[in-house]
C-alpha cells in the first residue's frame, strides 16, 4: 500500500511537497516515482528514482522546478514542487515498482490557482 500526502491549493509560483510512504507489505522496491493526470489529459510520468543507485528521471515539463528524493529507511519518496504553474494542476499518483509488479497510491490533488 502506498500512502500519499501533501495535497493542496497553491498560487502560481508557489511550492508544495508531496510524500509517499510504502507500507511494509511492499518488498524489494526497485523504483519509486510520481505520475500525474490533469483534467481531460493523458497520464504523464513526472519523475522517478531508482532505489539502488539513485538514478533520477524528470519529465521535461518539470525539470528545474521539481525535485524527487527518497528515504530508503522509511520506504518514502518525496516530490518537492517549486515554481508551480497553472498547468501543474493534476491528481498526482505515487508509483512503486518491484521485481514482480507495480503499486499505485490513491492519488492526491494539487491545484495551482490564483
Amino acid at each position: 500500500q502506498l500512502v500519499e500526502s501533501g495535497r493542496g491549493l497553491v498560487q502560481p509560483g508557489g511550492s508544495l511537497r508531496l510524500s509517499c510512504a510504502a507500507s511494509g507489505y511492499i518488498f524489494s522496491i526497485n523504483a519509486l516515482g510520481w505520475y500525474r493526470q490533469a483534467p481531460g489529459k493523458e497520464p504523464e510520468g513526472v519523475s522517478c528514482i531508482s532505489i539502488d543507485d539513485g538514478m533520477i528521471f524528470y519529465a521535461d515539463s518539470v525539470k528545474g522546478r521539481f525535485t524527487i528524493s527518497r528515504d530508503n529507511a522509511k520506504n518514502t519518496v518525496y516530490l518537492q514542487m517549486n515554481s508551480l504553474k497553472f498547468e501543474d494542476t493534476a491528481v498526482y499518483y505515487c508509483n512503486a515498482v518491484t521485481s514482480t509488479r507495480g503499486y499505485w497510491g490513491q492519488g492526491t490533488l494539487v491545484t495551482v490557482s490564483s
